[in-house]
């Protein structure tokens, strides 16, 4: 197993069909891969929406948590659950384009052949398909979160990422970890690159998210991750030898 795509999905009924058939369009001849859809508790028909994808879909596996515990922990649980040392996510919204997961595969494999292999490829949105509100937000957010975390990375919130499975399962876990993995990743001395990625209008569904739910706590985040930073410890270490 090359790829494992991780999915987290939320009330997402309208949008999982299409999002299973891009994926598998995007990466059918491309690499041997799998779908894990995280149902994060919806309360539509997702669960079975999923349920009739995964029994005509070999390749999809569905898991599905309870009660609603977040997008980080949709995250978490396909990636614990995931087959391949790679792992690439992208939102279950459809805003994401999955034609662009070979795009960060490409930018893995040039990494690699000239010695500059990255632990993180972080998708890019340079061009976003939102209201104005959101983009206004957005770019505010990571500004604050770039001049604090020194991440150099302009678009952390960005769902469409590929990275290295042992490298996510170290991190330290809590709520709305997803929107700071590059400093994360980081912290751990592992290098992150920028991939330019598109963004598409979200065309069905609900947006989870507000300007409340993400300022309020995203600020106590970026500072619980600020220090985090700090207290990171780095040693360096040799073995001793019979003499």
């Amino acid at each position: 197993m090359e790829l494992s795509v991780v999915v987290p999905i939320y009330n997402e009924v309208e949008n999982i069909g299409v999002l299973h058939d891009e994926i598998c369009q995007a990466l059918d001849g491309v690499c041997d891969f799998e779908m894990l859809f995280v149902d994060d508790g919806s309360t539509d028909g997702t669960p079975d929406k999923l349920q009739a994808l995964k029994n005509d879909s070999p390749r999809l596996r569905g898991i599905r948590h309870i009660n609603n515990a977040g997008q980080s922990t949709a995250i978490i649980t396909g990636v614990s659950y995931a087959r391949s040392d790679w792992i690439a996510t992208l939102d279950g919204d459809g805003q994401n384009d999955p034609a662009d997961i070979p795009r960060l595969l490409t930018a893995r494999d040039l990494s690699a052949e000239q010695d500059q292999a990255a632990v993180m490829y972080a998708g890019y949105r340079k061009k976003r398909n939102d209201n104005w509100l959101k983009r206004i937000s957005s770019r505010g957010a990571n500004a604050i979160r770039s001049r604090i975390l020194h991440d150099s990375t302009p678009d952390t919130g960005c769902g469409l990422k590929l990275f290295r499975r042992d490298a996510f399962l170290v991190l330290p876990r809590f709520d709305h970890m997803h929107r700071f993995l590059p400093a994360l990743i980081q912290r751990d001395g592992g290098r992150v690159e920028i991939v330019e990625v598109h963004h598409r209008a979200r065309v069905k569904g609900v947006s989870k998210y507000g300007f409340h739910n993400r300022l309020w706590v995203g600020i106590v985040d970026l500072i619980g991750v600020a220090w985090l930073q700090r207290r990171r410890v780095r040693v360096e270490t040799t073995e001793v030898e019979n003499k």
